[in-house]
């Protein structure tokens, strides 16, 4: 007789002894047959027709209504016991995945990482942080030996770890590119080549590539489809879009890029973000545009790094601590 037989056998005379006395030893009994179910992976609805037989075996003549109900049971705990095992099998896979995912996402802040400048000219602040684990959003600063300062701003069209190893491709492309051509123009046509022969048709990259020139105080930009910044005038308190026109990356494999310049004088910011701020939602409302400068504004005279975390907490909390979209904003004040 195997272990399974004997706990069988234990069931019925359980069982009949619990029937007969109702006593607190046959439910104790009834616990450690459980265990030893469990342990030998017996399903629910075997433990039902083991009911089934053992209650007919010591009353033959129960009645037809019993059975019938019994049999109903059957056919539920069948039903149960297969849906219980996909969903224990999906678990197994959603934690899989969930491991794969952080493995992925460790790996992107790695392969990812950029070491804010610290420069005399400007006072950088920087701050990004994505909606789920997995960022579509990217930053990255060049320094290029005549002390220029290369700040791109990118946004995937697409997420999770596909956009993770697309954003890893542009960061090395960026790396690789000789300091000759640093100039905006020419790194997003360079990186338009790069994401139109090796990315995927159905994901595109929108970037905005600037350029500060420290001798000269000026600043030169180029866009590929990206969200428009905006530029703070020191003097007049006010604030203005960066307009930019430029095909987003990856779309056709030869495109010119216009490339604009314009000077900073002492105090000005630039400020350049992705959608996952200018789109911020109260509820089912977009915000308006003038509402991230009017909260910008709130905080213009703290030292910029502080400034753009005071700006995430606000529209963080504005979303009830939830973002809908990867949050990255950058400003560079002089």
């Amino acid at each position: 007789m195997t272990t399974l037989d004997t706990d069988i056998s234990n069931y019925r005379h359980l069982l009949k002894h619990y029937i007969d006395i109702q006593d607190e030893q046959s439910l104790y009994g009834a616990e450690q047959i459980s265990k030893a179910f469990i342990k030998n992976n017996v399903p629910p609805e075997e433990i039902i027709n083991l009911h089934i037989r053992a209650m007919s075996e010591l009353y033959p003549d129960l009645p037809d209504s019993f059975r019938h109900s019994m049999n109903f049971l059957l056919e539920i705990m069948i039903a149960y016991g297969i849906a219980h095992q996909e969903y224990h099998s999906l678990r197994e896979v959603q934690s899989e995945l969930k491991s794969e995912i952080a493995v992925a996402a460790n790996m992107q802040d790695t392969l990812l990482a950029t070491t804010k400048p610290d420069t005399e000219d400007l006072d950088i602040g920087v701050i990004s942080v994505p909606a789920q684990q997995m960022s579509g959003d990217y930053y990255h600063f060049l320094t290029g030996k005549d002390g220029s300062l290369g700040i791109a701003v990118a946004d995937v069209i697409g997420k999770g770890i596909p956009a993770a190893l697309c954003m890893s491709m542009i960061k090395y492309s960026m790396d690789s590119l000789p300091e000759a051509t640093m100039s905006p123009q020419t790194i997003l046509k360079n990186l338009n080549r790069v994401v139109e022969r090796n990315v995927d048709s159905s994901m595109f990259v929108t970037m905005f590539y600037a350029q500060f020139l420290p001798e000269e105080s000026t600043i030169r930009y180029s866009s590929a489809g990206h969200e428009p910044g905006f530029y703070y005038n020191a003097k007049t308190k006010t604030f203005e879009e960066i307009e930019t026109k430029g095909l987003v990356l990856g779309v056709m494999p030869d495109v010119d890029y216009r490339q604009y310049e314009r000077t900073i004088d002492r105090g000005d910011m630039v400020i350049l973000l992705t959608d996952g701020v200018t789109e911020c939602r109260q509820g089912d409302r977009f915000i308006e545009v003038d509402e991230v400068l009017e909260v910008i504004e709130q905080y213009i005279d703290l030292p910029v790094q502080e400034m753009v975390h005071k700006v995430y907490k606000h529209f963080e909390r504005l979303q009830d601590f939830q973002l809908r979209d990867d949050f990255t904003l950058i400003v560079l004040r002089r």
